[in-house]
């Protein structure tokens, strides 16, 4: 039986689910994401990814920039919806909208709650060196991601992985496990789980800070730190007061005092084993691969980084 649904999401990873409710044929009242914002090097107000396919699709958007307001809320609920769904919406859902659909709001999160609740499950997770994550349809409630799951799935975080990588995955994983759980909603057929107190972590904020490369870390650590926080915000180091942006790395062999480059092609040593530089990104440049890079910039051995 198709639903009256309100779709509230913003980034890329939320487009599949809009997709896949679209298809199944549940109808689309509205749909809510983040206002447009000036992007690029022209400042040019950019829609977000689900205000774009939205758009495609011939739906209504709406962009509050809050919804605090008692009229914004009014709104909502004067949508006459059965239930919201919430994919990386990136606004807190006050009380007032929590309440207004018949059914609830459903909020996809991209972890295995009640681990990394919070805004960045899918890096925190890389960051970690989890060896698994998911996604999970949870009923919204007043607490952060506390609300009793309807169902999740499970992937392997692969040694490769990196945030874009399984951001792709988990969003295509996701749509099907909404619409499965839509389904077993109305049949009746969904048993509600409350999260358990043991395991509870969160996800802060990823903070720029965060992408500094510290050499005195261990080979993996920095590894992880790369495919978790590569490009955005982004990772680097200092070499000869320029600050180098680095896209790609690998682990590999080699040992030497932390921060030391032991070798011609990138190769450097960390608190523990090396890792290898593969695509670098001086200020102002394009991200180029390794070999390219070195033709402009002097990464030779014995260089110390910071």
């Amino acid at each position: 039986m198709p639903l009256d649904l309100i779709f509230m999401g913003t980034p890329p990873i939320a487009v599949p689910t809009l997709d896949a409710l679209v298809a199944a044929g549940h109808r689309i009242r509205a749909v809510y994401t983040q206002p447009p914002r000036p992007a690029g090097r022209g400042h040019k107000e950019q829609r977000s990814a689900v205000h774009e396919r939205a758009a495609a699709l011939g739906l209504e958007v709406k962009h509050p920039p809050t919804l605090k307001h008692p009229e914004d809320q009014a709104a909502f609920a004067a949508l006459g919806a059965d239930a919201a769904i919430v994919v990386a919406y990136g606004l807190l859902l006050p009380r007032g909208v929590l309440e207004a659909p018949r059914l609830g709001c459903f909020n996809l999160h991209a972890s295995l709650l009640p681990r990394w609740r919070g805004a960045a499950p899918i890096e925190r997770a890389i960051l970690a060196g989890d060896a698994e994550t998911g996604v999970a349809m949870m009923r919204m409630e007043a607490g952060l991601d506390t609300g009793p799951i309807l169902l999740e799935s499970r992937v392997p975080i692969g040694p490769r992985d990196t945030t874009a990588i399984l951001r792709e995955r988990l969003g295509m994983l996701g749509a099907g496990l909404m619409v499965r759980g839509l389904e077993g909603l109305i049949a009746g057929s969904i048993v509600e789980q409350r999260q358990g107190e043991e395991g509870i972590t969160y996800a802060r904020k990823i903070d720029k800070a965060e992408g500094a490369i510290d050499w005195q870390r261990p080979a993996a650590a920095i590894d992880r730190q790369v495919r978790a926080l590569s490009p955005a915000p982004g990772v680097f180091f200092e070499c000869e007061g320029v600050r180098i942006k680095v896209h790609a790395a690998e682990l590999a062999e080699g040992a030497g005092p932390a921060g030391t480059v032991l070798d011609a092609n990138g190769l450097v040593a960390c608190g523990d084993g090396a890792i290898r530089l593969s695509v670098l990104q001086k200020p102002g440049a394009k991200a180029l691969p390794i070999s390219e890079f070195l033709r402009g910039f002097r990464l030779v051995p014995g260089m110390q980084l910071s």
